[in-house]
């Protein structure tokens, strides 16, 4: 331990969103994930900035949250030049590989596109986006738990990422 507070969850994710009433119908009509607070204000509270918002909240099955901020214009979040579409993502967990066959077919019905599953190894997806374009993963676990080597095993696959990563840049320095 490095000697941190221990860091108990996730409270919640914050995207952009375009419009909060479309937000709310996707993810409370169609996810099903009540919203469950919502914040209005006219200047942000961290930097003293005027920015007239709405912080929208839905809550997940296990009281962590995933929101939004509608600032009024009709915009969302641009993707990042220098990111492929892929990448940044919101995996939510589902219970089992039922459950994701069902939410599958549901976000179908309601005619979104949907790709997947695709196995991972350890879990099954799939992938659609949310009205403001957010990419997002329903996952379910295909074993119970990670083995207890696992997180051994991901510090030498890093180690050895970062090797090779090196090299192919030209670097030469040497990882401890």
């Amino acid at each position: 331990m490095n000697g941190f507070v221990p860091v108990k969850g996730l409270h919640h994710v914050a995207y952009r969103c375009r419009d909060a009433e479309d937000t709310r119908r996707f993810y409370e009509d169609i996810l099903g994930l009540p919203l469950v607070h919502l914040i209005r204000l006219d200047t942000v509270p961290s930097t003293g900035e005027r920015c007239p918002y709405v912080h929208v909240f839905f809550e997940l099955g296990d009281g962590s949250c995933v929101a939004f901020f509608d600032l009024g214009d009709g915009e969302a979040s641009t993707p990042s030049a220098n990111t492929p579409p892929w990448v940044q993502h919101l995996a939510l967990e589902v219970a089992d590989l039922a459950a994701l066959d069902t939410a599958k077919q549901r976000l179908v019905e309601a005619r979104i596109d949907v790709t997947g599953p695709t196995d991972h190894g350890f879990v099954k997806s799939i992938y659609f986006r949310d009205p403001n374009g957010v990419r997002l993963e329903l996952t379910a676990k295909t074993i119970p738990s990670l083995d207890h080597d696992a997180p051994a095993d991901a510090h030498r696959a890093l180690q050895e990422w970062t090797r090779e990563k090196q090299l192919r840049a030209g670097h030469t320095a040497k990882i401890a």
